[in-house]
């Protein structure tokens, strides 16, 4: 895989494609963009293509949710706050995870809302999400699996798709980190959601009654669910 670098968008990922037939450029869940694009294509051809395409790709920013900055105090996760340390001891905006703080060092002449800065929180945010989704997810699963008689092979944890949890045929369950991000209700509803499809491999009415008998309020947390983006 090739990087570009764009003043406005950062490193832009082009991924070479052999089944691709144009150039398309999306946003991951990481917050990065990446440009897929047959396996010929020269990087002059992808640069042209994001000047052209300037204010679709910063729509596209706004609708993967990325319009909302980070600022200072938020909350992240459940147990994590993100705080701003001004500094002249260095020279380049860094941050690192200490204990329950994400702690962002900037210099003189930087911003929180500097893209370069925004994009390194996101990274450390993902860190946290994983570590967090890793301590309180599996105990929750398991309650509620135990609570209502189901069964699982185990627990995968994975950014990688737009979907908040998947089930196998084999019941594994995966879920996305990103959940950390969600109110507790919603996490449970997914939970709960994926516990079902165990067994109902579908969105049959006899899944979605699986469902009601754990969360009668499961209409209305699908609907909020909807609010929400699995991106970082």
């Amino acid at each position: 895989m090739s990087t570009i670098t764009d003043p406005e968008f950062g490193e832009i990922t082009v991924r070479r494609v052999a089944r691709a037939r144009y150039v398309r450029i999306m946003i991951g869940n990481d917050g990065r963009y990446v440009a897929t694009v047959p396996p010929l294509t020269p990087l002059l051809f992808v640069r042209q293509m994001i000047e052209r395409s300037r204010s679709e790709l910063r729509k596209l920013a706004h609708s993967a949710g990325q319009s909302q900055p980070y600022t200072w105090g938020q909350q992240i996760g459940k147990q994590h706050t993100l705080v701003h340390v001004p500094t002249t001891m260095v020279k380049q905006p860094h941050v690192q995870l200490l204990s329950d703080k994400i702690v962002v060092k900037l210099p003189p002449n930087h911003s929180v809302n500097d893209r370069d800065v925004q994009q390194m929180i996101r990274d450390v945010v993902a860190k946290v999400y994983r570590k967090e989704a890793k301590l309180l997810l599996p105990s929750r699963l398991e309650r509620i699996a135990a609570d209502r008689g189901f069964t699982y092979t185990t627990i995968r944890f994975s950014h990688s798709t737009g979907r908040w949890g998947s089930c196998s045929s084999r019941g594994v369950i995966s879920l996305n980190i990103a959940l950390m991000k969600l109110p507790d209700t919603l996490i449970d509803y997914v939970l709960v959601h994926e516990l079902c499809h165990t067994r109902e491999m579908n969105h049959s009415p006899a899944f979605w009654r699986e469902v009601e008998a754990i969360d009668p309020l499961y209409l209305t947390h699908r609907k909020l669910l909807k609010k929400h983006s699995p991106a970082v």
